[in-house]
């Protein structure tokens, strides 16, 4: 998130606004680093909701602010059916190894455990699916002799700063249907 943010704020992603940036716990990180840098920062708690009315508060929330394009980061709950619906083809993810291998947590662990010489990270359409939908961009790492989860992680964690600027600067620059330019990370 922090690194979207950052992007926009410097013109790396052109003509852009993130508009604000939602949690659903009350003391993220991100939502202080947000309000850090001047963009709103909200929290929807989602104890005592269903998934539908979690996100039918998101999603009221998005369009009263005329949210065009919703960016997950660190986001680890699968969005309902009518989230996908308000925004079809308007949500976007970040998911540390190269999909369609290692979807769902601890995808670095799997890829340890199963041994790959080299795994990544992908930013891609959100679907009904567990990071299924359409891949954007794609960055490789290579797994290293000796690696561990958490150096695995940093070195995948830096390219996912890098590939989602740069996936969505091209979302926002090349639509044949001209987003209005307003970026949102929950």
């Amino acid at each position: 998130m922090v690194a979207l943010v950052d992007a926009v704020k410097s013109g790396e992603i052109p003509d852009s606004e993130v508009s604000v940036v939602i949690s659903d716990k009350p003391n993220a990180a991100g939502l202080e680093r947000a309000s850090e840098r001047g963009v709103n920062a909200l929290v929807i708690e989602r104890k005592g909701k269903t998934r539908e009315e979690h996100d039918a508060e998101i999603i009221a929330e998005l369009r009263r602010r005329r949210v065009e394009l919703v960016c997950l980061a660190g986001y680890l709950r699968l969005l309902s059916c009518e989230f996908i619906q308000a925004f079809p083809n308007r949500i976007v993810n970040i998911h540390p190894s190269l999909l369609p291998s290692f979807p769902g947590l601890d995808a670095q662990r799997q890829a340890l455990e199963h041994g790959v010489k080299i795994t990544g990270c992908t930013v891609h359409f959100v679907d009904e699916g567990l990071d299924s939908g359409k891949i954007i961009m794609q960055s490789a790492v290579d797994v290293r002799e000796g690696d561990t989860v958490e150096s695995l992680s940093l070195r995948i964690l830096e390219q996912e700063h890098k590939l989602y600027v740069q996936a969505v600067r091209t979302l926002v620059t090349s639509r044949t249907e001209p987003i209005r330019k307003s970026v949102e990370g929950s």
